[in-house]
């Protein structure tokens, strides 16, 4: 199991790391967007710090999920952009493997956060 969670951390974390590096240098090629998409991209491109600071979440929380040491905190440091990820793909995006592919990493990141709950418990008491 342990064997596991690390291949599916390291996944998770290589995609976070990956997507948020395309906010900084736009390497990946992206399909057109509906006109919704579109209304959304424009009122995110109008906040010019959103995107970077979206991109260096992605990359911090991307980089400290992969360490089981650093699991934790980067499990919660995702979960913000994790939410807006699934809460995008389901109601503005619905596609199906778009829709597969973030339910899927949405779960690991709550596999990894309750998986680690002792360690958040000082947070709370």
């Amino acid at each position: 199991m342990k064997t596991v969670k690390f291949i599916l951390s390291l996944l998770f974390g290589l995609m976070f790391i990956n997507a948020g590096l395309n906010k900084f240098f736009n390497y990946m090629p992206m399909e057109k967007p509906t006109p919704e998409q579109m209304k959304v991209f424009t009122a995110f491109g109008e906040i010019a710090w959103l995107m970077p600071l979206v991109g260096a979440v992605e990359i911090i929380g991307g980089l400290l999920f992969i360490f089981p040491k650093t699991r934790a905190l980067g499990a919660i440091v995702v979960l913000p952009v994790m939410v807006g990820i699934v809460a995008h793909v389901f109601t503005l995006d619905k596609s199906e493997m778009g829709m597969a592919i973030a339910g899927v990493m949405f779960l690991i990141n709550l596999w990894m956060i309750i998986d680690n709950k002792e360690k958040y418990k000082h947070l709370i008491s």
